[in-house]
């Protein structure tokens, strides 16, 4: 039975921190959320590609973009641009990349859980 919750990312349970961004974790409910948050010149194939070791992005997400716009390629060659307002869902095999100077922060539903987590490493680590 779902039970009432009430969390901030002000204390995200985990942050993972890579170049130029950090995905914060938290555990609510009986799942969990990220916050996502690139900087400008943040890309997933310079970025995060060398913690995941795959050739694209193989995590799926559902995204809700906060602000900034980020570019996304998916493996099939289609590509778009979302920006503040917007709502995404993107399977496994993307690269994405900031557009311009603002930060770009997305809320995720899906996707966040393993999204930059280096091989070996136990959910709960701060980095």
């Amino acid at each position: 039975m779902q039970q009432t919750a009430h969390r901030s990312f002000d204390t995200p349970d985990e942050t993972r921190r890579f170049p130029n961004g950090r995905a914060e974790i938290l555990a609510i409910g009986d799942g969990e959320i990220g916050r996502l948050v690139f900087e400008p010149g943040w890309r997933w194939s310079t970025d995060v590609k060398p913690l995941a070791g795959t050739s694209s992005c193989e995590a799926p997400h559902f995204q809700y973009h906060l602000s900034g716009q980020l570019a996304i390629r998916m493996d099939d060659g289609t590509e778009f641009v979302a920006g503040p307002g917007d709502v995404t869902s993107l399977p496994s095999g993307h690269d994405a990349w900031v557009v311009g100077d603002e930060p770009v922060v997305v809320v995720d539903w899906y996707g966040a859980s393993d999204y930059a987590k280096a091989a070996g490493r136990e959910a709960g680590d701060n980095g």
